[in-house]
């Protein structure tokens, strides 16, 4: 079994490899999730990886004022990926870090169910983006197993956080990312 932060690296490079394939003319393409470009999703996972050394290191939503407002992407969202991606990984990976709570919009968590989150969102994101590019939608079996695993436990809270789109039936027999992405609102 791997530890939480080495499914998190398994997570980050499917997402990291999809930004990768990204053309100059992907980004306004559109993805799963329905109100947002590969552009917007692009956005969103940079405005992720920012927070996360300011949450680890005990800042609060709150207390965060104005301060990642605005365009997280500038001319380069590639670039901007990737030195945002390793800051948060940096972050994480440092000694202690998972070891307390964080402070995210719906109160404290743990550090490890923050990292937890985190990698949930990076694979099915990474499946989005891939759908959005046109590029290869396989991801990592052992990530989805866990994911899969993990989520079907609770797919009621999922369900009503509405961080995710609801739930989609997917039938028994489908294979095991299909099932995993349905209980992210996804149709593979």
């Amino acid at each position: 079994m791997s530890t939480l932060l080495e499914q998190y690296d398994h997570a980050l490079t499917e997402f990291d490899s999809r930004v990768s394939q990204v053309g100059a003319d992907h980004w306004s393409s559109p993805t799963p999730c329905t109100e947002w470009t590969v552009r917007d999703l692009v956005a969103h996972m940079v405005d992720e990886c920012r927070w996360v050394p300011y949450l680890l290191d005990g800042g609060s939503p709150a207390a965060a004022g104005d301060r990642f407002a605005g365009d997280p992407l500038g001319d380069d969202p590639a670039a901007a990926w990737r030195e945002q991606s390793a800051a948060a990984r940096a972050a994480l990976a440092a000694d202690g870090a998972l070891d307390h709570t964080v402070t995210v919009s719906y109160g404290e968590i743990s550090a490890r169910d923050y990292l937890w989150q985190l990698t949930v969102d990076l694979t099915v994101h990474a499946w989005d983006l891939a759908r959005g590019i046109g590029a290869d939608e396989q991801l990592e079996h052992e990530l989805v197993r866990r994911i899969h695993a993990e989520t079907e436990k609770d797919v009621e809270t999922l369900a009503g956080s509405g961080l995710f789109d609801p739930p989609v039936h997917v039938p028994t027999h489908a294979d095991l990312q299909a099932r995993m992405l349905g209980l992210f609102g996804r149709r593979a």
